[in-house]
């Protein structure tokens, strides 16, 4: 499948970015937003994206005048999915509005234009319930910041066909992005289910009282996180020898975390309101200057990674 024209429902967080990544790559965009104010907004964090890879050198100012011109804004969703090959949804993170949406969607597209979903845990199946088409019903997990962080994952639903599947595989690759495919779908996909695993334990230890939050950080910064871009933990454990890594586990296993219930410290800090860095504080308190600092650091290593992983490509 020949994907040149995309819409992008959403404006926020990922739907800029996913809007920015289909521009870069050539295709024709149309960015759905409910107000002029949303749509600028995506527009203004478009350009401020852009302008960090003018100031790397990853492309000139002209061919970012190029990308935003071939991104056209739009308020209505009618508009925004007419003509289109495949449609990424970026809504609010709500199973009903996506319902809604995806049933919307389905009535105005042709069949075989993909309806793909950024849920980061929602159920395609769910999402497709109402459809009269839920073989061209997909998850395309973008992870945060999508211009930045290579992974998508792709998830089928229970009706999804393979040709779906493999056609927005295809459309990740063509985004310079890499694809993730799993099997069949799983709440929270892999990302999440590992990522919410090490938070888990994280927490764990602080409660403990084993360990404050900077250490525990430390741990993941200095020591097996510098490998895992290399090796993810099945890379790692063969590396380090099965037998070791299932001795550990005869014994460790039995000590981890293993609650079904949130961790009591997150509850602590969401009833007080100390939410991270939207509030100021969470397991850390955070000013404007250190919030800017850490996401400068953070966009700097993406996109060290980026460049290496264009090197190993050629």
């Amino acid at each position: 499948m020949n994907i040149k024209k995309v819409a992008v429902l959403g404006t926020g967080t990922m739907g800029h970015g996913i809007a920015q990544l289909c521009a870069q790559a050539g295709m024709e965009v149309k960015m759905f937003g409910r107000s002029d104010a949303s749509l600028q907004r995506g527009y203004n964090s478009i350009r401020s994206n852009l302008t960090q890879l003018i100031n790397s050198g990853k492309i000139t100012s002209q061919q970012a005048e190029e990308i935003i011109s071939r991104i056209h804004g739009v308020k209505t969703i009618a508009e925004a999915v007419e003509g289109v090959d495949l449609v990424s949804e970026s809504v609010a993170e709500e199973l009903e509005l996506k319902q809604k949406i995806f049933e919307e969607m389905d009535e105005l597209c042709p069949p075989n234009v993909i309806l793909s979903t950024n849920t980061s845990g929602l159920s395609p199946t769910a999402i497709a319930a109402n459809t009269r088409h839920p073989e061209r019903i997909v998850v395309a997990h973008f992870w945060n910041p999508p211009q930045l962080i290579p992974l998508v994952e792709v998830v089928p639903g229970v009706k999804t066909s393979q040709e779906t599947v493999e056609n927005t595989v295809n459309w990740v690759k063509l985004l310079g992005k890499q694809p993730v495919k799993l099997n069949k779908e799983c709440l929270g996909f892999v990302g999440n289910r590992l990522q919410l695993a090490l938070l888990r334990e994280a927490l764990y230890i602080v409660e403990q009282g084993w360990a404050e939050p900077e250490e525990v950080d430390k741990a993941v910064e200095y020591g097996f996180g510098r490998r895992l871009p290399v090796t993810g933990p099945l890379k790692s454990a063969d590396l380090g020898g099965l037998d070791i890594f299932y001795n550990i586990s005869t014994y460790l296993f039995a000590d981890l975390c293993n609650s079904t219930e949130p961790s009591s410290l997150l509850k602590q800090k969401v009833e007080k309101g100390h939410l991270g860095c939207k509030t100021g504080e969470g397991m850390y308190k955070w000013s404007e200057e250190e919030i800017q600092k850490i996401k400068e650091a953070r966009n700097k290593l993406l996109l060290y990674f980026i460049e290496e992983d264009e090197k190993n490509r050629q």
